[in-house]
């Protein structure tokens, strides 16, 4: 068994150098693999699933071309993705967590903003915009007026973070060990933080370790896993 997870990817039509790089590493290294998995922040924006653009579009056509199984979980950029994106590019769309089987180990994946309890204001916020009501009245409007939304939200979150110190915005430690014990898993595997690593846990049961996956922004790492190994890859474009 061959699998491949990325994260935040942040595809944007202002980035076509993105879409580029992640279409060739479609190519260079998910044609012989089983699995591939998306955690989260696979777009820098989603609007809904009937935003037919021509970024949407090229990515449902390079999804759909692979012979892989594809997997997709929501981040906090992108968790108005929906079954018909998914159905259009052949993806099946993961609950956060996800627990499964990496080699003979027990595995978590998430995309990782729920481990981050420090920053209070956007667990608050996460609530309410993973909420249904807040969703269903968000693509009940015409697209543009969502565009307009979204715009606001994204500024307003950007001007915050950048006020707030390093260590609130990355996950708490605390919160990684209580998942970790409560899952029974050793291996717990997300993104969100844009701070690529491998981390030894100390768990109830024993010795764990937490794989971060990098942005492809600043530092696009990607967790290659196979029976008998993990290992994060940097992926140069």
């Amino acid at each position: 068994m061959k699998r491949i997870f990325i994260s935040d990817l942040h595809l944007d039509a202002n980035r076509k150098d993105l879409t580029r790089a992640f279409t060739r590493f479609l190519s260079e290294h998910c044609q012989t693999i089983n699995e591939l998995y998306i955690l989260g922040d696979f777009f820098e924006l989603w609007l809904g699933d009937d935003d037919q653009s021509p970024l949407n579009n090229e990515v449902i056509e390079s999804l759909s071309s692979l012979s892989c199984d594809v997997f997709i979980m929501h981040g906090n950029r992108d968790f108005l993705i929906g079954q018909a994106f998914c159905n259009a590019a052949g993806a099946k769309l993961l609950p956060d967590p996800y627990p499964i089987i990496l080699g003979d180990q027990p595995a978590l994946l998430m995309h990782g903003d729920s481990l981050c309890t420090r920053d209070e204001e956007y667990m608050k916020a996460r609530t309410q915009l993973r909420s249904d009501a807040f969703q269903q009245d968000f693509l009940s409007k015409q697209m543009q007026e969502r565009k307009i939304i979204a715009e606001q939200i994204r500024g307003k979150s950007q001007k915050v973070s950048r006020e707030k110190a390093e260590d609130i915005m990355d996950v708490t430690p605390e919160e990684v060990t209580k998942v970790m014990n409560q899952a029974k898993t050793s291996i717990l595997v997300h993104g969100h933080t844009h701070r690529p690593a491998v981390h030894e846990v100390d768990l109830q049961f024993g010795p764990g370790t937490r794989y971060v996956l990098g942005d492809w922004h600043t530092s696009t790492q990607f967790l290659r896993a196979t029976d008998s190994d993990l290992e994060l890859v940097k992926y140069v474009f």
